[in-house]
């Protein structure tokens, strides 16, 4: 199946780019384009992209609040940030808010295309590494003056074989290094992975690491 894409970005010539670049991908459509981030909500109404592009810094509704207001609207759609910097502060909001995942701007096409489809299938951000480093990073930086609202409640309810598989997760293992380091199939993981997350309310596995650092699970380090 195609990939549907929208590119929200203030800057025509990023649009333009990824356009080309997305557009060459056999299996990648870009559906859409978007000037801001209010415009960016009404074009995923209207489209129903697969993924969203989300430049977080633009006028009028800022990525962020556009990534709040499209993973409110539960339709499915994909948000995969775009950021200049790779310690970009506001990344890490954007995390909270319900992107899946975060993309350099000066990606190539393969990191581009790779990252569309990574998001698409349903998994957190483009690699473990970066998923360490991110959050860790921001975890040290970020004031958070409540927990996300999945993680006011009690994650009493998870088995202690799903809080150490929650625990790995936010340390940046895959499913395959996860099912390694504890001597499992990557298919046992993946069933503990779903349970978490429908146990928790969560919508993918970035939110699941953002979940057990600030519900202390993992700290910083």
């Amino acid at each position: 199946m195609t990939i549907r894409v929208l590119i929200a970005d203030d800057q025509m010539m990023v649009r333009e780019g990824f356009s080309v670049l997305l557009n060459a991908m056999p299996d990648i459509e870009v559906v859409g384009e978007a000037v801001n981030g209010r415009e960016a909500v009404e074009r995923v109404r209207e489209l129903a992209p697969d993924v969203v592009l989300m430049d977080i810094r633009m006028p009028e509704l800022n990525g962020i609040e556009a990534t709040r207001a499209i993973v409110a609207a539960d339709d499915g759609a994909k948000v995969l940030v775009l950021t200049t910097f790779d310690l970009d502060e506001y990344v890490y909001q954007a995390l909270r808010a319900g992107a899946s995942g975060f993309l350099l701007k000066d990606a190539s096409a393969r990191q581009l295309a790779d990252g569309v489809r990574v998001v698409a299938s349903g998994e957190a951000l483009l690699a473990p590494s970066v998923t360490r480093r991110l959050i860790t990073e921001f975890s040290r930086l970020a004031e958070i003056p409540r927990l996300m609202p999945a993680a006011q409640g009690s994650y009493g309810e998870l088995t202690e074989r799903e809080t150490e598989v929650l625990v790995l997760i936010a340390q940046g293992l895959s499913n395959a290094e996860i099912a390694e380091r504890l001597v499992v199939a990557e298919s046992t993981i993946k069933t503990h992975v779903s349970r978490i997350l429908v146990k928790l309310g969560l919508r993918d596995r970035t939110q699941a690491a953002v979940f057990a650092y600030e519900a202390r699970l993992v700290t910083p380090g």
